[in-house]
Parts: structure tokens; sequence; C-alpha cells
């Protein structure tokens, strides 16, 4: 249609300039996360690695209680769906991933991706746990040592969930802190002192620090230098694989050996 000129009340009102659209910022991919109420870290970390040209990531937070223990983490399965179909209305993701580790084992993967798929039918799903047992695989770990924050009825169950999904985890470690607004503010000191701990025993091959709100990417590479082995975290393993689920096969320096590697 024409453009149009009119003078109106004192001011010249030009209507319908052309123009042209192309694929918009998320022109190689569009990445969906469902990040809980409580979470300080996720974005943050996201936002430090998915910063190349067309790859684009949208959030929506999901409704959830400070306090993390099995039934605030299955509370949240009855609006994974709703959250999912939040984002970018009508606009299609190539993935949508949700950010919580704890409540994708409590709930289930496969009915966390059912919830996703009710809302987001046409993208991939995906959940920290998920991605971290395509890290261990990509990374070749098998005997892994896990850091969480979670209280001791968790993490047995969270142990007990990795190991039915053919891994072993021969060292065990936590901080037990169940405030998910203090677990966000556990320092980069902290977290070294807490993997070197772990990851220095021959037992393992790796560590994984499971909770979104466990910050790592900061200082992955520096820890991975040092120990000689492999580390991967809930958001740091989730942030890879929703790149590699959504043809996004860039390798990205200063993350860890998990970024140099395909899914």
């Amino acid at each position: 249609m024409a453009m149009q000129i009119d003078h109106q009340d004192g001011f010249l009102n030009i209507r319908k300039i052309p123009f042209d659209i192309d694929a918009g910022i998320g022109a190689r991919a569009r990445i969906g996360v469902i990040v809980l109420a409580t979470d300080h870290t996720i974005e943050y970390e996201f936002r430090q690695i998915v910063n190349m040209p067309g790859v684009a990531f949208y959030e929506s937070r999901i409704p959830n209680s400070p306090t993390i223990t099995p039934e605030t983490l299955q509370a949240m399965e009855d609006h994974i769906s709703d959250r999912a179909a939040l984002i970018l209305p009508g606009v299609p993701f190539d993935v949508m991933a949700y950010g919580c580790t704890s409540a994708s084992m409590v709930i289930g993967e496969e009915r966390v991706f059912e919830r996703i798929r009710a809302g987001r039918p046409e993208a991939i799903p995906t959940t920290p746990i998920t991605a971290a047992f395509a890290a261990f695989r990509a990374l070749g770990l098998q005997k892994i040592g896990v850091l969480t924050p979670y209280r001791d009825d968790i993490n047995l169950f969270m142990r007990d969930y990795i190991q039915k999904n053919g891994f072993e985890v021969p060292v065990f470690g936590s901080f037990n802190e169940e405030d998910d607004n203090r677990a966000a503010r556990i320092n980069a000191t902290s977290i070294r002192q807490a993997v070197f701990e772990i990851g220095r025993r021959d037992e393992v091959d790796g560590v994984f620090l499971s909770c979104t709100s466990l910050r790592l990417t900061d200082v992955v590479e520096e820890i991975e230098q040092e120990l000689g082995k492999p580390v991967t975290s809930s958001n740091h393993a989730i942030i890879w694989h929703s790149l590699r689920l959504a043809g996004i096969d860039d390798e990205i320096s200063g993350y860890g050996a998990l970024y140099r590697l395909p899914v």
C-alpha cells in the first residue's frame, strides 16, 4: 500500500511508511527458557554464552517456593505448559528448556516434556538433568562426582536417579541449603573449593554441579585446567544442550571442554 501523508491539526502525519522484514534476532535459532521465580543465575549464565549473532533466548518465570522440598518441586508441574506458551505467542521456537534440575527428576523428565509440548508442540524440550546426561555422554564420563545445595532427601533421590540412568556416583557433596535465595549467593571461592574436594578424588571422571542457582560459567575453564577433569553444571549443560538441539554447533571458547563438542 502506498505511503500516505496528511496534514492534521498542525502536524504532518505520515502513514503506511514502507518497510521490509528480516528473520529477526533469532534468525538462526530461538530458545525458550522457563525460569524459576526464585532463580538468580540461569539468565546471567545464558547471557554470557549465548551472544552469537542470530541466536536468541527468551524467558518466562514459573511460580515456585524458595524452600526446596519434594512437595514444592512437584507443585510446579501444573504451571509448565502455560509458562511455555507465554513466551512470544505465535512465534515458533526451536527448543524449550525447563530450568529446574531437581523438579525435573521429582516430576520426571518425560512428564516435563509432555507439559512443555502441551504449550509448545513445535519445540524440542530439555531439562537440566536431560542436558547433564547428554553432557556426560559427550564428555565420555561414567563416574560422576556430584555437588548440590540440596537437603539429604533430595540428594539421595538424585543420586539414585542418576545411577538408574546408567552412570555411577561414587562421590556426592552438598551445601545442604534449603533456601534457593541463599543457594544463589554461594560464592565462587566456596564452589571452587567444593568442586576440588569432590573432583580431586580418583573415583570420579568429572564433576556435575546440580542446581540452576549455582554459578559456574565464570570459573569453569580455570577450574578444569587446574583440576584436569571435565566440570559441568545444570546451567552450563542446559545452555550447551539447548544450542546443540537448536542446530547451533559453533565451538565456543572459554567455557570448558563441553563447548568444543557436539551433542
